[in-house]
């Protein structure tokens, strides 16, 4: 179904059309003063340029052959040529009534349904996730999901970090501590173990052992070096470790990423690319877009009217090595080999930019990549305490993402403890549902490439612009449909919708009006925040009207059966919403 906005603009165009200035002059707009009006229409003013006239003078025309149009409550003229309109009452209510009766709520799917790749993981193996994680996979598994709602075919990719200096130090520290494993022995020729020689805990324990050891050995430091060039070559005992590394951390980071509630179609690593490496540089190489530099191989980023200088992107160094550049260039090739996607998406730390601009351009110059493929990089900000600083845990080190997530369970616990007689199974099952919604929503409200203070009483408030008030919104819609489903005995579903009959009534339809345009936007821009301003506004919308409506004692049926329907399509957007962002309701609060 058309977009409330398409519908009002096709009515002005008609207009525009018949008085003789062309129908590109219709488009209406939300009003930017609700006070005043729902819409406005701005297109008497370019068209006093194109025609000389007022603008006044060529609104009050349009106002004329619309001022008995049924969709409009009210259409005027003001100085010095702006249209605003109210929508009619029985306009809203058809289409409201429309929405609840369509899937996805009538949004239209797209002329063109895109095959989109979401690069949101990045977490190094052997290593535990820490709360700079958090917002790459939690914007990222938003964006995946509002692609997903808009009707394209999106898949995630986890993207390991599996090919750096960290599977070296593991390597090496785990040397040092059983040298006796069959890994070490050049001769072994035998089949090595299928179990780890490590779990999760070991691991956690020896990587940040070995990385002190780095920077206190120098010995210890080249060894490492050492290990990790002969993982990437394949050698075979540490080529098996590296396996073992990777499985395991799989495991644990699958745990980890679940308790967000993120997940991933691909759980692909940068080692995964390597295969790729080889005829991709050749390739480079021998078209003359790689050249030598002081030993490097380098590509030449330049493009005209770049209002700065970007240096070269570096695909090999001097020492033969290949670097995170050349890892997400082949990464590219493979993912255009198995996929050829319309539109690439990476969220990473936004201080990773010049890195991206760099793969960018060389994937572009090179012809990894179409064209016309839609490159797109999501520079997160960082995750700060009060102090504006970088989190970090009391003693200065890195916060865990688990006790990340632990603190905000227990803050939003406690709340329920002292404001609810629960009992304390039921409070912890809750909290952890409200909490995911505290972090995400905290998170998200926020636009990707910010910094934000990262503020537990704030988060887990159940009132203002919060997860808890919009799980509190649903759960009291709830509470309401359940009441009245057991006071009137009934267990249907309601479909028409009534002509509003107050302001706040109105206004709770306008905001529902806005759904299929916060769906594009989001879309569009990839904004998980454009969701999360639509949540809450409907979210204070309904909770007006709730305020100001008797709806369970209402005596005229009709009209209670249609605030029961307006109450199931706020239910239905809501939870649509939260869905979008990746967290969920529970039954009661």
């Amino acid at each position: 179904m058309q977009k409330i906005l398409d519908l009002i603009s096709d009515e002005l165009k008609k207009a525009f059309k018949e008085a003789g200035y062309g129908e590109e002059y219709g488009k209406a707009a939300v009003s930017n003063r609700p006070d005043l009006c729902d819409f406005q229409c701005n297109g008497a003013m370019a068209a006093a340029k194109a025609f000389k006239k007022a603008p006044i003078q060529i609104a009050n025309e349009i106002v004329e052959i619309l001022k008995n149009d049924p969709a409009f409550e009210s259409i005027e003229a003001v100085m010095p040529g702006f249209i605003n309109i109210k929508a009619g009452g029985k306009f809203l209510a058809d289409h409201m009534t429309a929405m609840k009766n369509s899937e996805k709520f009538g949004l239209e799917k797209p002329e063109k349904v895109k095959t989109i790749i979401i690069d949101y993981g990045g977490a190094n193996v052997a290593k535990p996730l820490h709360v700079g994680h958090l917002r790459p996979a939690v914007i990222g598994e938003s964006v995946k999901r509002i692609c997903k709602f808009a009707g394209h075919n999106v898949i995630g990719d986890a993207h390991l970090g599996d090919w750096g200096l960290q599977m070296g130090e593991v390597i090496e520290e785990l040397r040092l501590r059983q040298p006796d494993l069959p890994y070490f022995d050049p001769d072994f020729k035998g089949e090595f173990p299928k179990e780890a020689p490590f779990s999760i805990s070991d691991l956690e324990e020896i990587y940040p052992a070995a990385s002190a050891r780095m920077k206190e050995d120098a010995d210890f430091a080249v060894k490492c070096h050492e290990a990790t060039v002969k993982y990437q070559n394949k050698e075979r005992g540490y080529a098996e470790l590296g396996a073992h590394i990777i499985s395991v951390s799989k495991e644990d980071l699958k745990r980890n990423y679940d308790n967000l509630d993120v997940h991933f179609e691909l759980w692909k690593g940068e080692s995964d690319a390597d295969p790729y490496v080889k005829d991709m540089v050749d390739a480079m190489v021998k078209s003359g877009l790689a050249y030598e530099s002081q030993g490097a191989l380098v590509v030449d980023i330049r493009e005209e009217g770049d209002k700065k200088e970007y240096p070269p992107c570096i695909i090999r160094k001097s020492d033969g090595a290949a670097i995170y550049e050349t890892t997400d260039l082949a990464t590219l090739v493979q993912r255009e080999q198995d996929y050829k996607p319309d539109m690439v998406v990476y969220v990473v730390d936004k201080r990773q930019e010049l890195h991206f601009i760099q793969v960018f351009r060389t994937a572009k110059k090179a012809g990894i990549v179409p064209a016309d493929t839609d490159l797109r990089f999501i520079g997160n900000g960082t995750v700060n305490g009060k102090d504006n600083k970088p989190f970090k845990t009391r003693d200065g080190g890195t916060l865990r993402l688990e006790a990340l997530i632990k603190m905000v369970d227990d803050a939003v616990y406690d709340r329920i403890m002292e404001s609810r007689e629960e009992s304390p199974e039921e409070a912890e099952k809750t909290a952890k549902i409200v909490g995911l919604a505290a972090l995400k929503y905290g998170d998200l409200s926020n636009q990707a490439t910010k910094d934000y203070i990262f503020d537990t009483d704030r988060f887990t408030s159940f009132e203002g612009n919060t997860g808890p008030y919009i799980l509190y919104t649903i759960v009291r819609i709830k509470s309401i449909l359940n009441k009245y489903r057991e006071t009137y005995g009934t267990t249907g579903e309601f479909s028409k919708i009534n002509v509003p009959s107050g302001v706040s009534e109105k206004n709770l339809m306008l905001k529902i009006s806005g759904f299929h345009d916060m769906v594009e936007m989001a879309f569009r821009d990839t904004a998980p925040h454009v969701v999360c301003r639509f949540v809450y506004e409907l979210a204070d919308a309904f909770n007006g009207f709730y305020h100001d409506t008797k709806i369970l004692t209402e005596e005229n049926k009709e009209k209670r059966e249609g605030w029961i329907a307006l109450l199931e399509l706020t239910k239905e957007l809501l939870e649509c919403g939260i869905d979008l962002l990746g967290f969920s309701a529970p039954e009661r609060m």
